[in-house]
């Protein structure tokens, strides 16, 4: 097995990340400097391409109300196969606050399977049951 420093640059775990980070900055600028809080979500296609950057809100000074729904309605029908969020804040405090901690689990939370089940003549298998979930 090849071990990290053998890779070239372009193929190192670190590198990658940064590509996308920096190329994912310039879509951010618009919101960097604005005096309410914009939740942005960015869908991305298989290959990681951005398909469409939309703002899901513009709320308060330093508030920002967003609904699951809201933010996973334009992804699903972009049929993406990854999102991108993001969020400004105005006070430019480079700090997630107690309510972006709460959003960020109930964003993780509403994308998460109850059950999966396979269905036959003969009957049905739930993955919940079986451990899977």
């Amino acid at each position: 097995m090849k071990k990290v420093k053998d890779l070239p640059e372009f193929k190192r775990p670190r590198e990658k990340l940064k590509e996308p980070e920096d190329a994912l900055l310039p879509l951010l600028a618009d919101i960097m400097t604005k005096q309410q809080e914009y939740f942005v979500c960015i869908s991305l296609n298989g290959a990681n391409e951005v398909i469409e950057k939309r703002i899901v809100t513009v709320d308060l000074l330093n508030k920002t109300q967003v609904h699951p729904r809201e933010v996973f309605a334009d992804v699903i029908t972009d049929r993406a196969a990854a999102v991108i969020l993001a969020h400004n804040h105005p006070s430019g405090e480079l700090k997630a606050s107690t309510e972006d901690l709460a959003l960020q689990r109930q964003l993780v939370e509403s994308g998460r399977i109850l059950d999966h089940i396979i269905v036959t003549r003969k009957g049905h298998l739930s993955f919940q049951a079986q451990g899977f979930i």
